[in-house]
């Protein structure tokens, strides 16, 4: 068994299939199907089931994978590591953020981390849900995490508590009513307004869904999206209100909606995870830079 035949196993899975897989290995798909082959002859099992025109894992094939994954992380690992002498010069980094953390803070400490880096290219993912996000840094499919630090308890993933997340109501144009003298809106105020909002499991409905529990209030639902990117125009196209990271808020004000901070506040921390171990140099720097930029951080 060697690297080259897990890359191709790794490679199969997440392409869907021999052919996409050996356009992205760049070689032949004969070379990659006897590849293949060789390591189940040498396993004594079969790894992929072909169907049709596809594959799908056996289960041998998925009792391989993590530990595939784990061994090229590693070696990438140290490949980099014996680059280090030459300073962050090339190398891919893979990180994962939920949707609402990719702006902030994942935009800027990638941001800051190509500047000082600008060999490395950053691969980043957006899972739909902290389930997700942990699967690809348990797996080795991610190396670090930005996610919500609230469902991490238990975790043996090393996490780094970054900065709160606040969270602002941000109301239509000329919506405020008898409101618009108000500094902050209570959740007895937002409870008499209907909301743009994702759906129930996701991150955002879920704390949104608790500051209303917690208050004895229910969330009265107008619209509900799972495509982010549309819930400032619904609240700009009078839609309903949304509760927003602070963010996301600032850019709808600048497009014309009403924002307001929410009294008792509604926030969420947020933490940077990884897998226990030996990180990358790339990791190392892209951690320090976001440590750096949240004086309160801390490892656990």
């Amino acid at each position: 068994m060697d690297l080259r035949q897990l890359r191709a196993v790794v490679a199969v899975v997440d392409e869907g299939g021999f052919t996409r897989a050996a356009d992205v290995l760049d070689v032949a798909q004969p070379s990659l199907s006897q590849s293949i082959a060789r390591l189940e002859r040498e396993l004594g099992v079969l790894l992929f089931d072909r169907v049709g025109r596809g594959v799908v894992l056996t289960s041998a094939g998925a009792a391989l994978l993590e530990p595939a994954r784990q061994a090229l992380r590693a070696a990438e690992t140290a490949r980099a590591a014996t680059a280090a002498v030459l300073g962050l010069a090339a190398g891919r980094l893979d990180v994962a953020a939920l949707p609402t953390l990719a702006i902030d803070p994942a935009a800027e400490v990638i941001g800051a981390f190509r500047r000082d880096a600008p060999g490395v290219t950053v691969r980043l993912y957006a899972p739909e849900d902290p389930e997700s996000l942990l699967a690809l840094v348990r797996t080795g499919e991610c190396e670090l995490g930005f996610t919500e630090a609230d469902v991490l308890a238990g975790t043996e993933l090393v996490v780094r508590e970054l900065a709160a997340q606040e969270f602002l109501a941000v109301l239509p144009p000329g919506a405020a009513g008898a409101f618009a003298a108000h500094a902050s809106l209570s959740i007895g105020d937002l409870a008499e307004m209907a909301f743009v909002t994702t759906p129930t499991g996701t991150s955002t409905r879920r704390l949104v869904d608790a500051a209303f529990s917690g208050a004895g209030r229910s969330l009265r639902v107008a619209v509900e999206t799972s495509h982010r990117d549309v819930i400032v125009p619904l609240v700009l196209a009078g839609a309903g209100v949304s509760l927003l990271p602070r963010h996301l808020a600032v850019d709808a004000v600048a497009r014309g909606a009403i924002a307001r901070p929410v009294d008792p506040p509604v926030s969420r921390r947020v933490a940077l995870v990884s897998r226990r171990g030996q990180l990358s140099p790339a990791a190392q720097a892209f951690v320090a830079l976001a440590v750096e930029r949240e004086p309160g951080s801390r490892p656990s």
